[in-house]
């Protein structure tokens, strides 16, 4: 019994699609990851940032040697200083690793920031290329992330990379 209304409401359906509906639908597919992997722009992106950042992260990698030297220097010297100038090197060094781990949450967060707007900068420019071959190409639909598998045939990253180079 189920089987015959399945069959009805298959056949019912069939004969209201117009003939547009079942007309052959152009696909691609865009591997998102070998994009951000190989896209010329990712790569200038990150070596602006590391140049952009790089005195700062410098800075803090002598600040934290610097404070691990005091570190050490402290627990050499604590055995033979008075209870009360061990307390307060003690409160001095604790003060300088709050300090320090604030200057460290503030650079990973100003480079977060960067990087991110540089990431949306790229994706535009991967977006507005991949929005020239849908229309020069004539895709009706462009797959990305989520996708299981894609087939070669329907593959479009090369293409999009290499317009990303002319850019």
């Amino acid at each position: 019994m189920k089987i015959r209304h399945f069959i009805i409401v298959g056949l019912l359906c069939s004969m209201f699609f117009p003939a547009a509906a079942i007309a052959e639908i152009k696909i691609g597919f865009v591997n998102a990851i070998k994009l951000m992997d190989q896209a010329p722009q990712f790569k200038r992106a990150i070596t602006s940032l590391n140049t952009e950042f790089a005195g700062r992260q410098q800075e803090l990698i002598d600040a934290g040697q610097d404070l691990k030297d005091r570190i050490d220097r402290f627990n050499k010297d604590a055995q033979f200083m008075s209870e009360a100038k061990a307390q307060k090197k003690s409160q001095k060094i604790r003060q300088k690793q709050r300090e320090f781990q604030r200057e460290q949450e503030a650079f990973q967060k100003d480079y977060n920031i960067r990087h991110t707007e540089e990431l949306n900068k790229i994706q535009k420019s991967i977006r507005r290329v991949i929005q020239d071959i849908v229309r020069i190409d004539g895709y009706d639909l462009i797959l990305s992330e989520g996708v299981v598998w894609a087939s070669e045939s329907i593959d479009i990253t090369d293409q999009v990379l290499s317009r990303l180079e002319w850019q």
